[in-house]
């Protein structure tokens, strides 16, 4: 308890911008930092009913250029700096099946959400954050980048895993002029996103949803403690990388995954 107490004013003063953050992984980060002090500002395509919005909120479709730059400039007029970046933005509509059913819009659109809107808010923030000498990136990547799920998601998992190189590269770059950035690769979530894909995946396949799951679950070698995450799981991760507790962290990719993934 004395810790958590502790916490509630470590981000204190920051500046948090979170994408995709109306639900989620997403919405979960947004609500602990805010909790740890920081004021946040969420990104979605489409704004929640304002009765549901509790962090200031920006309408933004992160798969064109010309949002990313309205996001920065909103930003920057109202509270004239960015403190911490957490690109959580992802997803993939892509038909499950394997490469041959991959048509060239199913694998521009996951490079697009998954990999090229990090890079475009990346291009336009971090150069603010090394100019204030500080700041933290944080890339919401996934397990599917290290453990390809080919005949479920192969463009999402592609994308991400290109995510997670890019992430490194960032890294190396910018980490000697006080940014630090890192990847976090979460397994299987329990989401809507995540319901929604089992549901969608087992039409195809002609099972349950129970029968998808523990397909999916099987395909990546099981998880040991025999459940997916809870959003919150991750967004604490995430709340420990962007505090000065983890200040000797950076420019490396860390899997929180129930201990599915098979090597050391």
């Amino acid at each position: 308890m004395e810790n958590k107490e502790n916490n509630r004013s470590e981000l204190a003063g920051k500046i948090a911008l979170v994408t995709g953050g109306t639900k989620g992984i997403g919405k979960a980060i947004a609500d602990q930092l805010a909790a740890n002090g920081a004021t946040v500002i969420v990104t979605a395509r489409n704004p929640l009913p304002e009765a549901e919005s509790t962090h200031y909120f920006i309408a933004a479709d992160l798969s064109k250029a010309e949002d990313a730059v309205k996001v920065v400039n909103e930003i920057n007029s109202r509270f004239g700096k960015i403190d911490i970046l957490v690109n959580n933005l992802g997803g993939t509509s892509s038909p499950a099946g394997g490469f041959s059913v991959m048509t060239d819009e199913h694998w521009l659109n996951d490079l697009q959400l998954n990999l090229l809107s990090s890079v475009r808010l990346d291009r336009a923030i971090v150069p603010l954050m090394i100019a204030q000498k500080e700041g933290v990136v944080i890339h919401i990547s996934s397990l599917n980048g290290i453990l390809p799920l080919y005949e479920s998601n192969l463009g999402y998992g592609v994308a991400k895993a290109a995510l997670n190189n890019y992430s490194k590269a960032l890294s190396k770059e910018v980490s000697g002029k006080g940014i630090r950035v890192v990847a976090v690769l979460p397994g299987m979530v329990r989401t809507g996103a995540m319901e929604a894909f089992l549901e969608e995946l087992s039409g195809s396949l002609g099972k349950t949803k129970e029968e998808t799951a523990q397909l999916v679950m099987d395909n990546l070698g099981g998880i040991p403690m025999k459940r997916i995450a809870e959003p919150a799981e991750i967004a604490d991760l995430v709340a420990f990388l962007v505090s000065s507790r983890a200040s000797y962290i950076t420019g490396t990719n860390i899997t929180i995954d129930g201990g599915t993934t098979p090597t050391v």
